[in-house]
């Protein structure tokens, strides 16, 4: 009677080796699945991890699937909060004029992370705002030249707000560009004074 030698492979039930490739197969397929969508959502718009999670898991991806696909896209570098919240940052300042404040706002909205969105923001100190400022108002008031001045100290201030700064910061900004403007002639209208005693008004947000 012989007797073996050597290790033996442990038998396997009849067809278990079969649902194991079809299961490995079903994963790898998922992923594709997945990996073919979010590609294609990132070629239309960059998005944070937490806006693709959320697109997949509703385009009904399965939830282990899309971490596993996040991690991947993370680790090859075409998923990267740190550089989405970056270019936010300079784009929102540098385009639009908004505030540290209001740019916070939409990276919270976008789920990314805090600190990741601190470090971005930091790309921007309080004289960048102060300069931004100054342009929004420049720009707002040379729109209005034509109206009282009242009227344009008040649609600037709307304007200001609605970009984020806030009152005293927009308030200063809006004195810097009316001194920059020839003197009007006392016609017993509005005057210097009008700048001071003008609230927010209606526009403001």
């Amino acid at each position: 009677m012989s007797r073996s030698t050597g290790s033996q492979r442990p038998q396997t039930a009849p067809g278990e080796e079969e649902r194991a490739a079809v299961s490995a197969l079903s994963h790898a397929e998922k992923i594709e699945s997945a990996r073919n969508r979010a590609l294609k959502i990132l070629t239309a718009t960059a998005k944070s991890r937490h806006q693709l999670e959320e697109r997949l898991l509703k385009a009904g991806e399965e939830p282990e699937i899309v971490t596993e696909l996040l991690d991947r896209l993370e680790n090859v570098g075409l998923l990267d909060d740190a550089q989405l919240a970056a270019m936010i940052v300079r784009t929102r300042f540098s385009e639009r004029g908004q505030t540290r404040r209001a740019i916070a706002q939409e990276l919270r909205r976008k789920g990314i992370d805090g600190e990741v969105a601190e470090e971005a923001l930091a790309q921007v100190d309080d004289a960048d705002e102060a300069g931004a400022a100054v342009e929004v108002a420049r720009k707002k008031l040379r729109q209005t030249a034509s109206l009282d001045r009242p009227v344009r100290i008040r649609r600037a201030l709307g304007a200001l707000g609605r970009k984020g700064y806030s009152s005293g910061v927009a308030m200063q900004a809006i004195q810097s560009v009316l001194a920059e403007e020839p003197a009007i002639p006392d016609d017993g209208g509005s005057t210097e004074d009008d700048l001071g005693d003008t609230g927010p008004g209606d526009d403001w947000i």
